[in-house]
């Protein structure tokens, strides 16, 4: 079989560079045995690329999600992160935005920060691993929503209105299990705004951690393709961070697509953080949305970096495990949910 280049929707490796982690530090050009994603790792996989996310954490004195767990008769709840100051926000952002350019630059053209589609392409055809700047959450832009066209300038092309904690723009879905994402209030007046205004400018909207009434309020503004970048179907696992059937025909209707989460408990029925889960899980979510949206609207987005995923993949040079065991798929319809559907996507979006 070809080797297909896989461009994936989500992963929070500038974080991790950031942040050490148990066991030590590590970086993005050595091969080592932490996290998810390396440089060599990335060229064993396969893996061409995606959206590195900028996450900005609760300070641990406000709120540690390890012990914000609380079982339930057949599931779980994390208790509600509380907002973070915007201006903390900003400040840790731009560290993560600073780790990504120097990765850039330290990579001898390796690495690439892409700000087209036509970039994503050449980037793909030529092996240099192309990467989406990315902030999960809007409480990145800082006190000034003004700020969204200054971070355009630099290279911003995607943004998550919400991370699953409330902001001055909408309402993050909380983790629970089982549970609707229809957890609460819709986008404020600001959020409604900066919907206009990322399309104004053509930044991706992400809808991954958007509670169900802020995703229709969404679905109703934007003149872009509804995209979600990494969450699964709620008909396979009911979880509250996956997709309604309704929120799923919202991003057919919109010519969008849906980035397929690793995370073991986005992927099992019974919603445990079990990573002995089998890759069949994974291929049981991307059989789901392609016959709910079609094969033109699915992805992979992988979470790599901020979850637990299957053994079996272990991390991204995996990730041609994850390709054998799609036997349902030809060439064609393997190069459209690896790579091709991110492509299609972005050049809608980007060119607004």
């Amino acid at each position: 079989m070809e080797t297909i280049p896989i461009f994936d929707g989500h992963n929070d490796t500038l974080l991790k560079l950031r942040l050490p982690e148990r066991g030590g530090e590590r970086g993005f050009f050595e091969r080592g045995d932490l996290g998810h994603i390396d440089l060599p790792r990335a060229r064993e996989g396969g893996f061409g690329g995606g959206f590195f996310a900028c996450y900005v954490p609760n300070p641990e004195d406000e709120w540690i999600e390890e012990s914000a767990l609380t079982l339930t008769e057949g599931g779980y709840e994390v208790a509600d992160a509380p907002p973070v100051d915007p201006v903390y926000a900003r400040r840790f952002a731009d560290e993560l935005v600073e780790i990504l350019f120097r990765t850039e630059a330290e990579s001898d053209g390796q690495v690439k920060v892409v700000r087209t589609a036509d970039e994503l392409e050449s980037c793909l055809g030529a092996g240099t691993l192309a990467a989406i700047l990315h902030f999960e959450g809007a409480e990145n832009l800082g006190p000034d929503p003004d700020a969204l066209e200054d971070l355009y300038e630099i290279g911003l092309r995607s943004l998550g209105l919400v991370w699953s904690r409330p902001n001055a723009y909408a309402h993050g879905v909380p983790f629970r299990f089982p549970s609707s994402p229809d957890t609460g209030p819709g986008l404020t007046g600001a959020g409604r705004e900066l919907v206009r205004e990322c399309n104004r400018l053509g930044v991706l909207l992400d809808l991954s951690h958007l509670n169900e009434k802020g995703f229709f309020e969404v679905a109703a503004l934007s003149e872009a393709p509804l995209v979600a970048t990494h969450a699964n179907a709620h008909a396979l696992c009911p979880a509250s961070r996956n997709l309604t059937d309704r929120q799923l025909d919202a991003i057919r209707d919109s010519d969008g697509m849906v980035g397929v989460n690793f995370a073991v408990s986005f992927l099992r029925g019974d919603g445990r953080e079990e990573e002995d889960t089998p890759l069949e899980a994974i291929v049981d979510h991307v059989d789901y949305l392609v016959e709910r949206v079609g094969i033109e609207r699915v992805g992979f987005g992988s979470d790599f970096d901020g979850a637990k995923v299957p053994r079996e993949i272990g991390d991204a040079s995996g990730l041609p495990r994850l390709i054998s065991a799609m036997r349902g798929y030809d060439a064609a319809a393997l190069r459209k949910l690896s790579h091709g559907n991110w492509v299609r996507v972005l050049h809608e979006t980007w060119r607004r």
